[in-house]
């Protein structure tokens, strides 16, 4: 019988990579086939790569972008951050100190590394699949120098990759000499300086040749980071310190300098020069360009990003805003008084965005931006009792104690007024807003740690901690920072404005309760393009509320009386205003002095503060000022400029008043007349013919420690005084 054909023996591409054999062992050697196809790819691609690759030449592709800046319209620039200071030298001209120096702080095995740092690299992807993200790391100073070369702000696996494979190639193709020459002719060392040897210019005014062991080993620390280590900054010798002295030991250890020149070294930093001025900063614009960089750099740009990435950068300062900020100021401010410093900052209603800033005139003369820094804000501080009063239960009719002097234990606080002061008999709260009577703010802060104590009568309440903490909480919610906050001390006088307070937070705060209660932190910065267009950040507004809408319309309510008939009249504008005068003194009883005059005021869609202060910040205005009031020139100043922004015919409105009922304390159904005492005289002045206001009191307060002059300052306040008891506790 005739045999049947056997069945064709083809196989598919699948089964005859598997072979013969259960699947299992099919499977496996498919895959293992497979990875060794994929890896003899992999291999090929970085071979390829490698070849392909070229080495850029650091003189020739070395180069940096200029970042510009613009106003909100994104098409008006401000100014620019850029700088290519470079001098390039040979390697023989950089002295042995200098190259040991930079070794022992960025890469100690640079001299036996083949450019590439593995175990770097591994514990670098390690930190980065943690973070889910490229954080950076695992670099050596081939590897940097390769950066520099490519000068790119991505941050993704292949740039990894291909950063790694030039180092490889670098390393051999180049000498370790050549590596390290070019890389201390590009690497940035701050203060615009590119390269060691302009370096050694900027920082001690001598060539690299001649750098000492000190000098070598600060520029060697600067590199890390040269925002942070910048010797020309307040605060600057306990941060570089530590890290001066790890290099200062990394030299030691690799026998550079001797164990005696590294002690004799080690702790002390060396002298350096008077830092230049860079002209782009003159004048007011300055102070905008300076917050610009300060709030990059506070998301996450590093300075040689910002000073050489070629950025678009679009702020929120409004262009018409801003001359209109600068016109207002020089056209009220009186002449003939130079050490007065007038702060204006003015933040938008809703959104935070800070519209107009005036700093200080002229940014190289002075770099402390007060709109940041600013000094006690004395009664315009009060808003925040007002606030913590009608969460509490009380009302803007809750009757107070406003005749003076009030005094609690062994503390007095009066009104203003010669001797006692001027005494207003019982008053609402609204009353004693409308015309800033101290002892019923005092009043109400005692009324607040009623409850808390476990006092059943308010005039054995001594400690009134509990109700100056609801205040604190209130300024906090309205928009004044956790860490200016955590340095107020919650004391009796808290409400007076004691302690000093940023111009800008004040604005914010205001701007808060203009939004019923929607908090929306201030920004300087709406978005960041690279050079090729591409989003590198863009801001989003964000509002929380933090204050009830009722508690909020019922405090503007009580500021838009203090501009109608108050002490700040001279502050109504055609739209509709709520503002706040202060005067704040510093000093003892004895020898109080009127050290800031100030007005916070909003309207529906804008909020401005206004400063006036004197030298240092807490030198004596009256006299020198006249008159000094915050009803006065802050209060003109906030006028002239927020009608010449804002629109008559678009103001806006208030939320309308809530008229919360007390659930504690008694209601007022009228305020009664102030009590008449001679008033304090004020110097005679041609001002707007608006009715006088009447002047807010004054009260004198601790002595305010006199701020060190940084020449270019971290806008962080100063920390306040702690009051001292008896007379003299807050102020107004």
């Amino acid at each position: 019988m005739a045999k049947k054909p056997k069945k064709s023996q083809k196989r598919g591409f699948i089964r005859r990579i598997g072979g013969d054999g259960p699947w299992p062992v099919r499977t496996l050697r498919w895959l293992v086939a497979l990875l060794f196809t994929g890896g003899l790819a992999g291999v090929l691609l970085v071979v390829g790569l490698y070849f392909l690759i070229d080495i850029p030449d650091p003189n020739k592709d070395f180069q940096t972008q200029t970042t510009n800046v613009f106003y909100s319209d994104g098409k008006t620039q401000i100014g620019s951050f850029s700088n290519q200071d470079r001098h390039i030298i040979s390697i023989d001209e950089i002295p042995d100190v200098m190259r040991n120096a930079v070794v022992a702080a960025e890469d100690r095995s640079f001299w036996s590394n083949r450019g590439i740092d593995i175990r770097g690299i591994l514990r670098a992807a390690r930190n980065n699949t943690q973070a889910g993200e490229i954080t950076g790391g695992g670099s050596t100073i081939t590897q940097q120098y390769v950066k520099i070369l490519y000068l790119t702000q991505e941050r993704t696996y292949t740039r990894k990759i291909k950063e790694v494979l030039i180092s490889i190639k670098i390393h051999n193709q180049l000498t370790k000499e050549q590596i390290l020459e070019g890389y201390l002719n590009t690497i940035y060392f701050g203060n615009g300086a590119y390269g060691v040897e302009v370096a050694a210019q900027t920082y001690f005014g001598i060539p690299a040749s001649e750098l000492n062991a000190s000098q070598a080993a600060f520029l060697a620390t600067v590199i890390n980071n040269p925002t942070k280590f910048d010797p020309y900054t307040d605060g600057a010798r306990d941060r570089i310190l530590p890290r001066y002295n790890y290099v200062v030991n990394g030299m030691v250890e690799a026998r550079a300098i001797t164990a005696s020149e590294g002690s004799e070294i080690r702790g002390t930093l060396p002298k350096f020069r008077k830092q230049k001025k860079d002209q782009r900063y003159a004048g007011t614009k300055g102070f905008l360009l300076d917050l610009t960089k300060r709030q990059l750099q506070k998301n996450g740009f590093t300075e040689f990003e910002i000073v050489g990435g070629g950025f678009k950068v679009v702020t929120t300062f409004d262009k018409n805003m801003q001359k209109a900020a600068v016109s207002a100021v020089k056209e009220v401010r009186p002449r003939g008084i130079p050490e007065v410093n007038t702060a204006l900052a003015s933040v938008e209603v809703g959104t935070g965005a800070l519209r107009a800033m005036y700093g200080g005139p002229d940014f190289l003369k002075s770099q402390l931006n007060w709109a940041m820094l600013g000094t006690q804000p004395g009664s315009t501080f009060k808003v925040f009792a007002v606030v913590a009063g009608l969460r509490d239960g009380f009302s803007l009719q809750t009757r107070l104690y406003g005749n003076s002097p009030i005094e609690i234990g062994k503390d007095k606080v009066s009104n203003s007024g010669d001797n006692r002061g001027q005494s207003f008999g019982t008053v609402s709260l609204a009353k004693a807003t409308q015309s800033s009577v101290n002892t019923a703010f005092i009043d109400l802060t005692r009324m607040m740690s009623v409850e808390s104590t476990g006092t059943t009568t308010e005039s054995s309440i001594t400690d009134l901690t509990v109700g100056a903490q609801k205040i604190l909480a209130a300024a906090r919610d309205a928009g004044i920072p956790q860490s200016t906050i955590d340095e107020i001390n919650p004391v009796m006088g808290v409400s007076l404005g004691y302690a000093p307070i940023a111009p800008v937070d004040m604005a914010t705060s205001y701007a808060t309760l203009a939004a019923e209660g929607n908090r929306a932190d201030w920004y300087a910065i709406e978005s960041v393009l690279s050079p090729t267009g591409a989003s590198l950040y863009k801001h989003r507004v964000s509002t929380t509320q933090t204050i009830d809408p009722d508690v909020a319309s019922d405090t503007i309510a009580s500021l838009q009386l203090v501009t109608k008939s108050g002490t700040g009249t001279r502050g109504r504008t055609f739209c509709p205003t709520a503002g706040k005068t202060g005067t704040a003194t510093a000093g003892t009883q004895a020898n109080s002095r009127v050290s800031g005059s100030w007005f916070v005021g909003t309207t529906p869609k804008l909020a401005t503060a206004v400063m006036y202060n004197r030298g240092v910040g807490n030198e004596q205005l009256e006299g020198y000022l006249s008159p000094y009031y915050g009803g006065t020139y802050p209060a003109m100043t906030f006028r002239r400029y927020s009608e010449a922004v804002l629109d008559r015919n678009d103001c806006g409105k208030f939320a309308k008043p809530a008229n919360l009922k007390a659930t504690k304390g008694v209601e007022i159904k009228k305020d009664p007349k102030p009590r008449k005492t001679k008033a304090t005289p004020e110097p005679t002045v041609t001002l707007p013919t608006d009715p006088t206001p009447t002047p807010e009191p004054t009260v004198t307060l601790p002595t305010v420690p006199t701020p060190t002059v940084p020449t270019m300052p971290t806008p962080t306040l100063p920390p306040a005084p702690a009051p001292a008891p008896g007379p003299g506790l807050g102020l107004d």
